[in-house]
């Protein structure tokens, strides 16, 4: 979960500020950069193992869902405060931007050791969604100036506005159960369909240093079920109502108005396909291992050298129609016995440059578990905190 330009406590704090101008602060700080996301992602199979000496093999299901708004600073502003005390502001469109997704992902992949330095990996994914709301690329502008008729006139140019929505309309209506979401996730009968793949790489510079990288979703999900696509595009000028009296006809300005509005700036709805693009991420890492050094048995070579401790670098970027966002990490890695091993980062991205995680895994026997979390210094007083991130899970491992 993550929120950039303000947190919770901005608004709901218990002070003696008024909320109002707890809102009005925040509205003037934020900026159409700034957004809210929320990634959540359940792995319900994973498999992998060895088929030689130089090949392993994996595949799996995994449920995901990943919403990211970002905050159109304009209009919040426009609806919040009015436009009487802001003539000649141009307020756009522009800035509505936001995307949610949820679907599962079917994987099969396949990771080859070139030779003592080199391996490289690649995954086919077929995803199953059972929902997706989109809107992007919108455009047009709302401005107020003095009028002539009227104190003020109005002006809606260039409006191009769309929304997307798929998954959540059955039978032309907007309804449908969380059973047939779930059901659509994994290949229901109205699932839309999608291809994408992972590539990486490994490659050891020498005995204590190594550089990893990987490439994910490369894909796209064709959405052809359950859609509902909704399209505002024109023009609208409006000066107030100039209201006549006259006794012997009644006249229905509202109606008027209305219908004016309808011809010059009409709303239509269709339910053509659409394509859908993956949020791509990049992963690099820089590893660099010291200390004593031992012989590990590895799946994919008889004998791998392994040292105590390590630290290094990563980097993370996800790239979105959107937008772009990345993360830079510095990490230090330590084993405190042999079957209980430690992480500890410390990350720099767009919520914060103060942000502190901690990661441990442990074994006993064929039972693993790993947790990971982020931010760990905010988690006494969670409505402060741009950010919150937590990993955990179980593996059974035989050799």
């Amino acid at each position: 979960l993550g929120i950039s330009g303000f947190t919770l406590r901005d608004i709901f704090g218990v002070d003696d500020i008024n909320i109002n101008d707890k809102v009005s602060s925040v509205l003037n700080n934020i900026s159409s950069n700034d957004f809210v996301k929320s990634h959540f992602q359940l792995e319900v199979l994973n498999i992998g193992f060895k088929l030689d000496e130089k090949n392993y093999l994996s595949f799996g299901f995994y449920e995901e869902v990943d919403i990211i708004s970002y905050f159109p600073d304009d209009v919040l502003t426009l609806f919040t405060f009015g436009n009487a005390r802001s003539r000649d502001r141009i307020y756009t469109a522009s800035h509505i931007r936001y995307k949610l997704d949820g679907l599962g992902v079917l994987h099969a992949g396949i990771s080859r050791k070139i030779n003592d330095k080199f391996s490289i990996g690649g995954r086919l994914k077929i995803y199953s969604s059972s929902f997706n709301l989109e809107s992007i690329n919108n455009s047009g502008v709302f401005t107020t100036v003095p009028g002539e008729n009227n104190i003020y006139e109005q002006f809606l140019n260039n409006v191009d506005i769309n929304f997307r929505n798929s998954g959540l309309i059955e039978n032309e209506e907007n309804k449908i159960s969380a059973k047939a979401i779930l059901e659509n996730s994994f290949f229901g009968k109205n699932s839309n369909l999608g291809i994408g793949i992972d590539l990486g790489f490994s490659y050891d510079m020498s005995k204590k240093l190594k550089l990893s990288a990987s490439v994910l979703d490369i894909g796209f999900i064709n959405y052809t079920k359950n859609i509902q696509n909704t399209k505002a595009q024109g023009e609208f000028a409006f000066d107030g109502i100039n209201f006549q009296y006259n006794p012997d006809s009644t006249i229905n300005y509202w109606d008027q108005l209305r219908t004016r509005f309808e011809e010059q700036l009409p709303i239509t709805q269709d339910n053509s396909s659409y394509i859908s693009w993956r949020p791509t991420k990049v992963n690099l890492a820089l590893k660099y291992s010291f200390g004593e050094g031992k012989r590990l048995l590895c799946y994919d070579e008889v004998y791998k050298d392994y040292f105590l401790n390590s630290f290094g670098f990563q980097f993370y970027s996800v790239f979105r129609r959107l937008s772009t966002q990345m993360a830079f990490t510095a990490f230090y890695e330590k084993p405190l016995s042999k079957n209980f091993k430690t992480k500890f980062t410390y990350t720099v991205d767009d919520f914060s440059s103060s942000n502190i995680g901690v990661g441990i895994s442990t074994q006993l026997n064929k039972f693993n578990f790993y947790a990971m979390v982020d931010n760990i210094l905010e988690f006494s007083n969670l409505s402060s905190a741009n950010n919150i991130s937590l990993q955990f899970g179980f593996n059974l491992i035989f050799k």
